[in-house]
């Protein structure tokens, strides 16, 4: 008896832990957003009409800052600009619709804020430098 394995069976495993990823993300991404204040950005100007929040808080000791923009670099990037302790974090928006930056460049996000603390976890302590353009 053979072992072999279709493609249809590995596409639908794969299927499955996607969307159970995806529903534990969106439980962390919920959870995240308990007790924090944003603003959402309804106008169909910054973040391309997506509905992206605003936000601006303290994380692990570090301010964060993040907005809708429509000007610049970062409205090319995705239509948003972050800050950690006032210095500019790059952040992109891929095709799919989810975020990366320089510092969690092979993570991907659902929106800028979780990318935002992803990337405080990932800096431990240290600033960000400026990016040589």
């Amino acid at each position: 008896m053979s072992s072999n394995v279709s493609r249809r069976v590995v596409l639908r495993g794969t299927a499955a832990a996607a969307a159970g990823v995806a529903l534990l993300a969106t439980g962390a991404q919920a959870a995240d957003h308990a007790g924090h204040t944003t603003t959402e950005d309804h106008t169909g100007h910054g973040g391309h009409g997506t509905g992206l929040a605003a936000f601006d808080e303290v994380y692990k000791g570090r301010r964060i800052v993040g907005k809708p923009v429509t000007e610049g670099h970062h409205a090319a990037h995705g239509g948003f600009a972050v800050t950690i302790d006032g210095r500019d974090l790059h952040i992109m928006r891929n095709g799919d619709g989810t975020w990366i930056s320089v510092i969690n460049h092979y993570e991907v996000f659902a929106e800028p804020l979780s990318l935002t603390r992803a990337a405080v976890d990932k800096l431990r302590g240290a600033q960000l430098v400026p990016i040589a353009m």
